[in-house]
């Protein structure tokens, strides 16, 4: 994503359902950020332990999961399965938050992290689409994000005006789970047949209320709110920005296409190391941590939860 981006509009023909859409030029994306492929991230990310061999093939070692740096909730989740969950099952586990997604999930596949919990499949299926090189897979749903409509201006759905301008994510699984979220909430009906974990804007089949949208990124999304009738994102984004929760005026619990995921690198499934790092994000302990802990309340949320 990128602050500097400039919006434009694309004005509605006729035949649209009703709405018009302001569209920010972006780069492709990975998980809430863009997906830019850095020459100087390729080379290297992170130092291996015993020379070139990865650290998920050697006994002992410490195991790394990443997340995007900054992301407190993730941070707390990982710290917890480190010091409470893993020597259970024989692993040492540290945290790495590191700046770019990019560089990320090159590092998993790579073998240099062993792992990291934040994106779903959607997000992982557009990452490996843009970078054929990576060797990566979804091995085992953790949390589900918070996820919900925000509006400064109305205190619920049901307020939302006719011609309401509503923010959707400008990245295309997260449009698809804003539209889910829309529909859930009665303001818009997608076509029949089509795939909602990959819906966009132009598979609206009805707009009663005639909502206009507006594409944003993460960033953008949460400073505009006040500009917005309501914008539909990521609960750690908006209180990252300081926004009161109470601004949250819908939040169903996403489904299961938008879990997040435990990422591994295919390359090392079957290593002892990740074996044990699968079984330990898969520990009961790991969903009641999610259900209690108040350093990650209202952020990510246990699976079972609906």
């Amino acid at each position: 994503m990128s602050a500097t981006e400039t919006a434009t509009t694309t004005p509605t023909p006729p035949s649209d359902h009703g709405f018009t859409v302001k569209r920010r030029r972006r780069w492709p994306w990975i998980a809430g950020g863009a997906v830019v492929v850095l020459a100087i991230v390729a080379a290297i990310v992170l130092p291996r332990l015993g020379g070139d061999r990865s650290p998920n093939l050697v006994a002992g070692a410490t195991l790394t999961v990443a997340t995007a740096e900054g992301n407190a909730a993730e941070q707390s989740l990982v710290d917890f399965v480190a010091t409470n969950v893993a020597p259970k099952y024989g692993l040492h586990l540290a945290f790495k938050g590191l700046s770019d997604s990019n560089t990320i999930n090159r590092a998993v596949s790579d073998g240099e992290i062993a792992g990291t919990v934040y994106q779903h499949k959607l997000w992982l299926g557009q990452v490996l689409q843009a970078n054929p090189d990576f060797k990566e897979e979804a091995a085992t749903p953790v949390f589900r994000w918070g996820f919900g409509l925000w509006s400064s201006k109305y205190s619920s759905i049901d307020q939302l005006p006719d011609g309401a301008n509503i923010s959707l994510y400008s990245d295309p699984a997260n449009e698809a789970q804003g539209l889910w979220l829309l529909e859930r909430g009665g303001l818009i009906t997608l076509k029949p047949g089509v795939n909602k974990a990959d819906a966009t804007i132009d598979d609206i089949a009805a707009n009663p209320k005639h909502v206009h949208f507006t594409l944003l990124d993460f960033a953008a999304q949460s400073r505009s709110l006040d500009d917005l009738d309501g914008a539909v994102g990521y609960t750690e984004y908006y209180l990252a920005a300081g926004i009161d929760i109470a601004k949250q005026i819908y939040a169903p619990a996403a489904p299961d296409d938008f879990a997040g995921q435990l990422t591994i690198g295919s390359t090392y499934k079957n290593a002892d190391n990740i074996k044990k790092l699968v079984a330990a994000f898969k520990d009961p302990a790991v969903q009641e941590f999610l259900r209690t802990d108040p350093s990650v309340k209202g952020v990510l949320l246990p699976l079972d939860q609906k």
